[in-house]
Protein backbone atom coordinates (compact mmCIF):
# COMPACT_ATOMS: atom_id res chain seq x y z
CA UNK A 1 0.00 0.00 0.00
CA UNK A 2 2.73 2.47 1.00
CA UNK A 3 4.69 1.68 -2.17
CA UNK A 4 1.65 2.43 -4.32
CA UNK A 5 0.95 5.69 -2.54
CA UNK A 6 4.61 6.65 -2.87
CA UNK A 7 4.41 5.84 -6.57
CA UNK A 8 1.44 8.15 -6.90
CA UNK A 9 3.10 11.04 -5.13
CA UNK A 10 6.30 10.73 -7.18
CA UNK A 11 4.51 10.70 -10.53
CA UNK A 12 2.10 13.56 -10.00
CA UNK A 13 3.41 16.94 -11.16
CA UNK A 14 1.78 19.57 -8.94
CA UNK A 15 0.95 22.77 -10.85
CA UNK A 16 1.93 25.15 -8.04
CA UNK A 17 3.34 27.82 -10.33
CA UNK A 18 1.52 30.67 -12.01
CA UNK A 19 1.04 30.94 -15.76
CA UNK A 20 3.89 33.45 -16.11
CA UNK A 21 6.24 31.10 -14.26
CA UNK A 22 5.31 28.19 -16.57
CA UNK A 23 6.05 30.39 -19.58
CA UNK A 24 9.41 31.42 -18.09
CA UNK A 25 10.24 27.77 -17.41
CA UNK A 26 9.34 26.83 -20.97
CA UNK A 27 11.47 29.52 -22.59
CA UNK A 28 14.37 29.63 -20.10
CA UNK A 29 17.69 28.12 -21.17
CA UNK A 30 18.40 25.98 -18.09
CA UNK A 31 20.43 22.81 -18.49
CA UNK A 32 18.30 20.89 -15.98
CA UNK A 33 15.02 21.51 -17.88
CA UNK A 34 14.75 18.52 -20.22
CA UNK A 35 12.66 18.37 -23.38
CA UNK A 36 10.12 16.17 -21.61
CA UNK A 37 9.73 18.72 -18.79
CA UNK A 38 9.25 21.47 -21.37
CA UNK A 39 6.44 19.41 -22.92
CA UNK A 40 4.78 19.31 -19.51
CA UNK A 41 5.16 23.08 -19.16
CA UNK A 42 3.69 23.57 -22.63
CA UNK A 43 0.71 21.36 -21.76
CA UNK A 44 0.00 23.37 -18.60
CA UNK A 45 0.15 26.60 -20.58
CA UNK A 46 -2.15 25.20 -23.27
CA UNK A 47 -4.64 23.94 -20.66
CA UNK A 48 -4.74 27.35 -18.97
CA UNK A 49 -6.05 28.78 -22.23
CA UNK A 50 -7.93 25.76 -23.59
CA UNK A 51 -10.15 25.06 -20.58
CA UNK A 52 -11.51 28.62 -20.11
CA UNK A 53 -12.21 28.93 -23.84
CA UNK A 54 -13.95 25.53 -23.83
CA UNK A 55 -16.09 26.60 -20.86
CA UNK A 56 -16.96 29.95 -22.43
CA UNK A 57 -18.01 28.16 -25.63
CA UNK A 58 -19.49 24.98 -24.15
CA UNK A 59 -22.03 26.51 -21.78
CA UNK A 60 -23.69 28.88 -24.30
CA UNK A 61 -23.63 26.25 -27.08
CA UNK A 62 -25.53 23.74 -24.99
CA UNK A 63 -27.92 26.37 -23.60
CA UNK A 64 -28.73 27.62 -27.10
CA UNK A 65 -29.20 24.04 -28.33
CA UNK A 66 -31.61 23.29 -25.48
CA UNK A 67 -33.58 26.49 -26.11
CA UNK A 68 -33.88 25.99 -29.88
CA UNK A 69 -34.87 22.33 -29.66
CA UNK A 70 -37.49 23.00 -26.99
CA UNK A 71 -39.09 26.11 -28.47
CA UNK A 72 -38.55 25.90 -32.22
CA UNK A 73 -39.80 23.56 -34.91
CA UNK A 74 -36.62 22.08 -36.34
CA UNK A 75 -38.30 19.49 -38.52
CA UNK A 76 -37.53 16.76 -36.01
CA UNK A 77 -39.95 14.36 -34.39
CA UNK A 78 -40.81 14.95 -30.74
CA UNK A 79 -39.00 11.74 -29.85
CA UNK A 80 -35.75 12.83 -31.51
CA UNK A 81 -35.98 16.34 -30.03
CA UNK A 82 -36.50 14.79 -26.59
CA UNK A 83 -33.27 12.78 -26.90
CA UNK A 84 -31.29 15.74 -28.23
CA UNK A 85 -32.46 18.02 -25.41
CA UNK A 86 -31.55 15.38 -22.82
CA UNK A 87 -28.10 14.96 -24.37
CA UNK A 88 -27.54 18.72 -24.36
CA UNK A 89 -28.60 18.97 -20.69
CA UNK A 90 -26.24 16.14 -19.72
CA UNK A 91 -23.37 17.71 -21.67
CA UNK A 92 -24.06 21.05 -19.99
CA UNK A 93 -23.89 19.43 -16.55
CA UNK A 94 -20.58 17.76 -17.46
CA UNK A 95 -19.17 21.11 -18.57
CA UNK A 96 -20.22 22.65 -15.24
CA UNK A 97 -19.27 19.84 -12.83
CA UNK A 98 -16.17 18.57 -14.67
CA UNK A 99 -14.71 21.43 -16.67
CA UNK A 100 -15.65 24.49 -14.60
CA UNK A 101 -15.61 22.97 -11.10
CA UNK A 102 -12.80 20.43 -11.53
CA UNK A 103 -10.27 21.09 -14.29
CA UNK A 104 -10.16 24.88 -14.22
CA UNK A 105 -9.48 24.91 -10.43
CA UNK A 106 -6.73 22.31 -10.97
CA UNK A 107 -5.05 24.37 -13.69
CA UNK A 108 -5.46 27.63 -11.74
CA UNK A 109 -4.67 25.98 -8.43
CA UNK A 110 -3.19 29.10 -6.85
CA UNK A 111 -6.58 30.88 -7.10
CA UNK A 112 -8.66 27.99 -5.72
CA UNK A 113 -6.81 27.09 -2.52
CA UNK A 114 -9.98 27.93 -0.58
CA UNK A 115 -11.42 24.63 -1.86
CA UNK A 116 -9.13 22.78 0.56
CA UNK A 117 -11.43 24.00 3.35
CA UNK A 118 -14.62 23.03 1.51
CA UNK A 119 -15.15 19.34 2.30
CA UNK A 120 -17.72 18.36 -0.35
CA UNK A 121 -15.49 16.72 -2.96
CA UNK A 122 -17.11 13.27 -2.67
CA UNK A 123 -20.55 14.82 -3.31
CA UNK A 124 -19.06 16.68 -6.26
CA UNK A 125 -17.61 13.38 -7.58
CA UNK A 126 -21.01 11.66 -7.43
CA UNK A 127 -22.66 14.49 -9.42
CA UNK A 128 -19.77 14.66 -11.90
CA UNK A 129 -19.62 10.95 -12.70
CA UNK A 130 -23.42 10.63 -12.78
CA UNK A 131 -23.63 13.48 -15.32
CA UNK A 132 -20.85 11.87 -17.37
CA UNK A 133 -22.64 8.51 -17.36
CA UNK A 134 -25.87 10.18 -18.49
CA UNK A 135 -24.06 12.04 -21.27
CA UNK A 136 -22.56 8.79 -22.60
CA UNK A 137 -25.59 6.55 -22.18
CA UNK A 138 -28.01 9.13 -23.62
CA UNK A 139 -25.91 8.88 -26.77
CA UNK A 140 -26.35 5.10 -26.70
CA UNK A 141 -30.11 5.31 -26.19
CA UNK A 142 -30.47 7.80 -29.03
CA UNK A 143 -28.39 5.60 -31.32
CA UNK A 144 -30.62 2.63 -30.41
CA UNK A 145 -33.73 4.73 -31.10
CA UNK A 146 -32.43 5.56 -34.60
CA UNK A 147 -31.55 1.90 -35.11
CA UNK A 148 -35.14 0.88 -34.33
CA UNK A 149 -36.55 3.67 -36.50
CA UNK A 150 -34.49 2.63 -39.53
CA UNK A 151 -34.15 -1.14 -39.18
CA UNK A 152 -37.31 -2.18 -37.32
CA UNK A 153 -40.33 -0.52 -38.99
CA UNK A 154 -42.82 -2.77 -37.17
CA UNK A 155 -41.44 -1.74 -33.77
CA UNK A 156 -40.96 1.91 -34.71
CA UNK A 157 -44.52 3.06 -33.99
CA UNK A 158 -44.41 1.57 -30.48
CA UNK A 159 -40.85 2.36 -29.42
CA UNK A 160 -39.98 5.65 -31.15
CA UNK A 161 -42.37 7.80 -29.13
CA UNK A 162 -41.93 10.69 -26.74
CA UNK A 163 -43.35 8.63 -23.87
CA UNK A 164 -40.88 5.79 -24.44
CA UNK A 165 -38.02 8.28 -24.71
CA UNK A 166 -39.01 9.82 -21.37
CA UNK A 167 -39.10 6.38 -19.70
CA UNK A 168 -35.74 5.35 -21.19
CA UNK A 169 -33.99 8.60 -20.31
CA UNK A 170 -35.49 8.62 -16.81
CA UNK A 171 -34.35 5.04 -16.22
CA UNK A 172 -30.82 5.83 -17.41
CA UNK A 173 -30.68 8.88 -15.13
CA UNK A 174 -31.79 6.95 -12.05
CA UNK A 175 -29.46 4.02 -12.72
CA UNK A 176 -26.55 6.35 -13.47
CA UNK A 177 -27.11 8.22 -10.21
CA UNK A 178 -27.38 5.04 -8.14
CA UNK A 179 -24.35 3.50 -9.85
CA UNK A 180 -22.12 6.40 -8.86
CA UNK A 181 -23.09 6.61 -5.20
CA UNK A 182 -20.06 4.42 -4.41
CA UNK A 183 -17.79 7.45 -5.05
CA UNK A 184 -19.24 9.09 -1.93
CA UNK A 185 -17.86 6.27 0.23
CA UNK A 186 -14.70 5.57 -1.76
CA UNK A 187 -13.55 9.20 -1.78
CA UNK A 188 -13.41 11.77 1.00
CA UNK A 189 -14.72 15.33 1.11
CA UNK A 190 -11.19 16.72 0.77
CA UNK A 191 -10.29 18.32 -2.57
CA UNK A 192 -6.95 17.11 -3.85
CA UNK A 193 -6.93 19.45 -6.87
CA UNK A 194 -5.02 16.92 -8.95
CA UNK A 195 -6.12 14.33 -11.50
CA UNK A 196 -4.06 11.41 -10.27
CA UNK A 197 -5.72 9.06 -9.61
CA UNK A 198 -8.80 11.14 -8.67
CA UNK A 199 -9.36 14.80 -7.95
CA UNK A 200 -10.51 14.04 -4.39
CA UNK A 201 -8.72 12.52 -1.42
CA UNK A 202 -9.55 8.84 -1.04
CA UNK A 203 -10.17 6.38 1.74
CA UNK A 204 -7.10 4.55 3.05
CA UNK A 205 -7.99 1.21 1.46
CA UNK A 206 -9.52 2.57 -1.74
CA UNK A 207 -6.54 1.84 -4.00
CA UNK A 208 -6.03 -1.86 -3.31
CA UNK A 209 -9.15 -3.07 -1.47
CA UNK A 210 -10.67 -5.86 -3.66
CA UNK A 211 -14.21 -4.54 -3.19
CA UNK A 212 -13.44 -0.99 -4.28
CA UNK A 213 -11.12 -2.23 -7.02
CA UNK A 214 -13.92 -4.36 -8.48
CA UNK A 215 -16.48 -1.55 -8.25
CA UNK A 216 -14.18 0.98 -9.93
CA UNK A 217 -13.12 -1.48 -12.61
CA UNK A 218 -16.80 -2.17 -13.43
CA UNK A 219 -17.37 1.58 -13.51
CA UNK A 220 -14.70 1.98 -16.21
CA UNK A 221 -16.10 -0.97 -18.15
CA UNK A 222 -19.68 0.34 -18.09
CA UNK A 223 -18.55 3.85 -19.06
CA UNK A 224 -17.34 4.06 -21.73
CA UNK A 225 -16.23 0.54 -22.83
CA UNK A 226 -19.72 -0.95 -23.16
CA UNK A 227 -21.11 2.17 -24.91
CA UNK A 228 -18.17 1.92 -27.36
CA UNK A 229 -19.20 -1.57 -28.37
CA UNK A 230 -22.93 -0.85 -28.44
CA UNK A 231 -22.58 2.26 -30.60
CA UNK A 232 -20.26 0.45 -33.00
CA UNK A 233 -22.58 -2.54 -33.33
CA UNK A 234 -25.74 -0.45 -33.70
CA UNK A 235 -24.12 1.75 -36.33
CA UNK A 236 -22.79 -1.27 -38.24
CA UNK A 237 -26.24 -2.91 -38.30
CA UNK A 238 -27.96 0.37 -39.21
CA UNK A 239 -25.55 1.21 -42.01
CA UNK A 240 -25.73 -2.36 -43.34
CA UNK A 241 -29.52 -2.16 -43.41
CA UNK A 242 -29.44 1.21 -45.20
CA UNK A 243 -27.01 -0.06 -47.83
CA UNK A 244 -29.01 -3.24 -48.51
CA UNK A 245 -32.37 -1.47 -48.79
CA UNK A 246 -30.84 1.34 -50.88
CA UNK A 247 -29.43 -1.13 -53.42
CA UNK A 248 -32.77 -2.94 -53.67
CA UNK A 249 -34.64 0.34 -54.08
CA UNK A 250 -32.21 1.53 -56.76
CA UNK A 251 -32.65 -1.70 -58.75
CA UNK A 252 -36.44 -1.37 -58.60
CA UNK A 253 -36.32 2.25 -59.76
CA UNK A 254 -33.93 1.43 -62.60
CA UNK A 255 -36.16 -1.42 -63.79
CA UNK A 256 -39.34 0.65 -63.63
CA UNK A 257 -37.99 3.82 -65.25
CA UNK A 258 -35.36 2.32 -67.53
CA UNK A 259 -32.83 4.95 -66.46
CA UNK A 260 -31.04 5.98 -63.30
CA UNK A 261 -32.94 8.76 -61.53
CA UNK A 262 -32.09 10.73 -58.45
CA UNK A 263 -34.07 9.28 -55.58
CA UNK A 264 -34.80 11.66 -52.64
CA UNK A 265 -35.26 8.68 -50.31
CA UNK A 266 -31.82 7.29 -51.17
CA UNK A 267 -30.29 10.74 -50.77
CA UNK A 268 -31.78 10.95 -47.29
CA UNK A 269 -30.38 7.54 -46.42
CA UNK A 270 -26.96 8.54 -47.70
CA UNK A 271 -27.01 11.51 -45.34
CA UNK A 272 -27.99 9.17 -42.52
CA UNK A 273 -24.92 7.01 -43.19
CA UNK A 274 -22.66 10.06 -43.12
CA UNK A 275 -24.25 11.28 -39.89
CA UNK A 276 -23.83 7.90 -38.20
CA UNK A 277 -20.17 7.69 -39.21
CA UNK A 278 -19.52 11.19 -37.84
CA UNK A 279 -21.30 10.38 -34.57
CA UNK A 280 -19.33 7.18 -34.08
CA UNK A 281 -16.00 8.78 -34.97
CA UNK A 282 -16.62 11.74 -32.66
CA UNK A 283 -17.49 9.61 -29.64
CA UNK A 284 -14.82 6.95 -30.12
CA UNK A 285 -11.94 9.28 -30.99
CA UNK A 286 -12.62 11.75 -28.21
CA UNK A 287 -13.18 9.12 -25.51
CA UNK A 288 -10.69 6.39 -26.45
CA UNK A 289 -7.58 8.01 -24.91
CA UNK A 290 -9.13 8.47 -21.47
CA UNK A 291 -10.71 5.01 -21.56
CA UNK A 292 -7.39 3.29 -22.27
CA UNK A 293 -5.58 5.27 -19.58
CA UNK A 294 -8.27 4.64 -16.92
CA UNK A 295 -8.07 0.88 -17.41
CA UNK A 296 -4.26 0.97 -17.58
CA UNK A 297 -3.83 2.86 -14.30
CA UNK A 298 -6.08 0.47 -12.40
CA UNK A 299 -4.28 -2.59 -13.79
CA UNK A 300 -0.94 -0.99 -12.94
CA UNK A 301 -1.97 -0.46 -9.30
CA UNK A 302 -2.93 -4.14 -9.10
CA UNK A 303 0.60 -5.16 -10.09
CA UNK A 304 0.15 -5.91 -13.79
CA UNK A 305 3.17 -4.55 -15.66
CA UNK A 306 1.83 -2.81 -18.75
CA UNK A 307 3.21 -0.23 -21.14
CA UNK A 308 4.28 2.81 -19.15
CA UNK A 309 1.89 5.64 -20.03
CA UNK A 310 2.83 9.08 -18.76
CA UNK A 311 0.27 11.33 -17.06
CA UNK A 312 0.31 13.49 -20.20
CA UNK A 313 -1.82 10.79 -21.86
CA UNK A 314 -4.36 11.17 -19.06
CA UNK A 315 -4.48 14.95 -19.41
CA UNK A 316 -4.92 14.70 -23.17
CA UNK A 317 -7.69 12.18 -22.55
CA UNK A 318 -9.53 14.62 -20.27
CA UNK A 319 -9.12 17.42 -22.80
CA UNK A 320 -10.59 15.34 -25.63
CA UNK A 321 -13.40 13.92 -23.48
CA UNK A 322 -14.48 17.41 -22.40
CA UNK A 323 -14.39 18.55 -26.01
CA UNK A 324 -16.97 15.87 -26.84
CA UNK A 325 -19.45 17.61 -24.52
CA UNK A 326 -19.30 20.68 -26.75
CA UNK A 327 -19.55 18.86 -30.09
CA UNK A 328 -21.71 15.79 -29.53
CA UNK A 329 -25.10 17.49 -29.62
CA UNK A 330 -24.03 19.90 -32.34
CA UNK A 331 -23.20 16.98 -34.65
CA UNK A 332 -26.79 15.73 -34.41
CA UNK A 333 -28.52 19.07 -34.45
CA UNK A 334 -26.42 21.18 -36.82
CA UNK A 335 -27.07 18.75 -39.68
CA UNK A 336 -30.68 19.97 -39.69
CA UNK A 337 -31.34 22.93 -41.99
CA UNK A 338 -34.09 24.43 -39.82
CA UNK A 339 -31.89 24.26 -36.75
CA UNK A 340 -29.16 26.18 -38.56
CA UNK A 341 -31.67 28.86 -39.52
CA UNK A 342 -32.89 29.18 -35.93
CA UNK A 343 -29.29 29.33 -34.71
CA UNK A 344 -28.48 32.14 -37.13
CA UNK A 345 -31.50 34.06 -35.87
CA UNK A 346 -30.43 33.56 -32.25
CA UNK A 347 -26.89 34.78 -33.00
CA UNK A 348 -28.19 37.78 -34.96
CA UNK A 349 -30.75 38.78 -32.31
CA UNK A 350 -28.37 40.66 -29.92
CA UNK A 351 -26.84 42.63 -32.80
CA UNK A 352 -30.28 43.42 -34.20
CA UNK A 353 -31.44 44.70 -30.81
CA UNK A 354 -28.27 46.75 -30.42
CA UNK A 355 -28.74 48.37 -33.84
CA UNK A 356 -32.41 48.99 -33.04
CA UNK A 357 -31.44 50.63 -29.74
CA UNK A 358 -28.93 52.91 -31.46
CA UNK A 359 -31.49 53.98 -34.06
Amino acid sequence: MENNLRKISLNVPIPERSLSEWIDGLTADYWWITSFVRIRYALYIFQSVYYPILAIAGIPVNLITITILRRKNCGLSKCVSFYLVAMAVADLLVVIFDLVMRHIPIVYREYFRFLFSVRVCNIHAVLLYAATDCSVWFTVTFTFDRFVAICCPKLKSKYCTEKTAAVVLGTVTVLGSLKNLFWYFMLTGWYWLENFPWFCGYAVDAVLNPFWVTIEFLHNILTPCVPFLLILLLNVFTIRHILVTSRARKRLLDQSSGESLKDPEMESRRKSIILLFVISANFILLWSTLMVYSIWIRMDYLGFELIDLDWIVMELGFMLQLLSCCTNTAIYAMTQTLFREHLKNVLKYPFAQFIKFIK
